[in-house]
């Protein structure tokens, strides 16, 4: 069977509802990764796990981060459908072996499992999309699914909450068993294409060594902000130094082995690469932004924990919201003009938090959050949608995974700036001034400064956003 990427676009009338089941998809996936966090001080109690438990979480973040260019690949061979099937099938039974784990590494082992799933939804899921819809509907759809990924990372404390305080931790978990068969039963009927029998090489030596390099580096990053660890301990120095190597080391096998899994020629393509180097930018702003904000809703203004966490939905609420709308200007007007104003938006919200202080009230935290993730929902559909645009159809399995790669080291790598930054200028005012570095003004004072640079990532992707000439791939 002919796989969709081959099929005439204007054959897709029911591609709405394929759309509905990528979206089903993300949503599984995407609440997978917040969901399990409310959990972790009871799975802790219960497993005895200790300091263990943070592996739960960080075992999932990097098989999905350290899978996505692999199944990418892959699917650009074999075809979408049979990597989209996988994933929901091995997330399913990953979410099923979770859910009886007898033990803390049992679980963290299941954990991988689940992030294999959810790593083959993530990298394909956008790719069937592109294939699906037409360039000048593109930027709508993936709008829609900004809004899925927005209210899954919302949703899942909450829902989270409820299986927790209802039924245990284990229903987290088991909730995912019946969705999952049923995802798969509607995507073997709903999503058209099939295994394809391509004599292409399969670059093993090059996907063994971006995994290792991808995991150990991405472990180092996790670990380096964490007060038991930090930037000087030498398992932290030692991932780094490791993965920067095997990195460097994937990169040179990929202009020497026959068919690399990272095809270079993706990236002379000037649309493709502004546009992930703009969507690193941006999430990595995000990311320092997630980190910075929760220490200075419960350290400086002293709220408990639930008052902080709704506050801190003001973002996810208004970029549900917006999402959709920017992927529809984003097919109207364009998306190179859309993602600029976007992300001339957010740096406009970031830079409001540089005048941040030690006595803001919480209204004057959401609407810049607000201001923040408006623009954001208005650059991201867009930003996606030129990036698969100008990704050629059979490269667009490895495209998109790059594409959610750097979203994801974005992220992480957010995470360690801001620490880098918050905690450097927060030691040097404590030091120059005579006082306490856990002090309030100390810790405003470094907060400043991180949001400079914040402001600076951003208005650096919006230039990079402004430069891209909008030009399609031929399909």
């Amino acid at each position: 069977m002919t796989d969709i990427g081959k099929i005439p676009e204007n054959k897709y009338k029911n591609k709405w509802l394929i759309l509905a089941n990528v979206a089903f998809g993300v949503l599984m996936a995407t609440l997978d990764g917040s969901i399990v966090n409310i959990a972790l001080p009871t799975i802790k109690t219960e497993l005895q796990a200790g300091s263990a438990v943070q592996w739960i979480v960080i075992s999932y973040f990097l098989t999905t981060t350290g899978t996505l260019l692999i199944m990418g690949r892959i699917s650009d061979i074999i075809g979408a459908k049979p990597i989209y099937v996988s994933g929901f099938i091995i997330f399913t039974i990953g979410s099923l072996l979770c859910g009886i784990a007898p033990g803390i590494w049992y679980l963290t082992a299941f954990r991988v499992i689940q992030g294999i799933g959810a790593s083959m939804l993530f990298a394909v899921g956008p790719v069937i999309i592109a294939n699906v819809f037409e360039p000048k509907d593109r930027g709508k759809a993936l709008g829609l699914i900004g809004t899925i990924v927005a209210t899954g990372n919302s949703l899942g404390p909450v829902l989270g909450g409820v299986l927790l305080g209802s039924l245990g931790w284990k229903s987290i978990f088991f909730v995912n068993v019946p969705l999952g068969i049923i995802a798969v039963l509607f995507t073997l009927r709903n999503i058209p294409g099939g295994a394809e029998k391509k004599k292409e090489y399969f670059d093993y030596p090059g996907a063994l060594l971006f995994l290792a390099g991808a995991i150990l580096f991405l472990i180092g990053l996790y670990l380096g902000p964490l007060d038991n660890f930090g930037w000087n301990n030498k398992t932290v120095i030692m991932n780094i130094i490791a993965g920067v190597l095997l990195l460097t080391f994937f990169f040179f096998w990929q202009k020497r082995a026959p068919v690399p899994m990272l095809n270079f020629t993706l990236f002379k393509r000037k649309n493709y690469s502004y546009s992930i180097i703009s969507a690193w930018l941006a999430f990595t702003s995000t990311g320092a932004n997630f980190f910075i904000l929760p220490f200075y809703l419960q350290q400086i203004l002293n709220y408990p924990p639930e008052k902080a966490g709704f506050i801190l939905l003001a973002g996810p609420a208004t970029l549900g919201i917006v999402a959709p709308i920017g992927g529809f200007l984003s097919d109207k007007i364009g998306p190179r003009f859309i993602a600029t104003v976007g992300l001339l938006i957010t740096a406009t919200g970031y830079f409001s938090f540089t005048f941040i202080t030690e006595n803001w009230d919480w209204h004057q935290i959401v609407w810049r959050s607000a201001l923040i993730s408006l623009g954001f929902g208005l650059f991201q559909s867009p930003n996606s949608s030129r990036a698969l645009n100008s990704a050629p159809a059979h490269l667009r399995g490895v495209g998109s995974s790059a594409l959610a790669f750097m979203r994801n080291l974005g992220l992480l790598m957010g995470v360690s700036i801001a620490a880098a930054i918050w905690y450097s200028f927060r030691k040097k005012i404590a030091y120059s001034s005579g006082i306490e570095e856990l002090s309030n003004h100390a810790q405003v004072y470094g907060m400043h400064f991180v949001y400079y640079a914040l402001t600076f990532f951003v208005l650096s992707a919006a230039v990079l956003s402004y430069l891209n000439i909008p030009e399609y791939a031929e399909d």
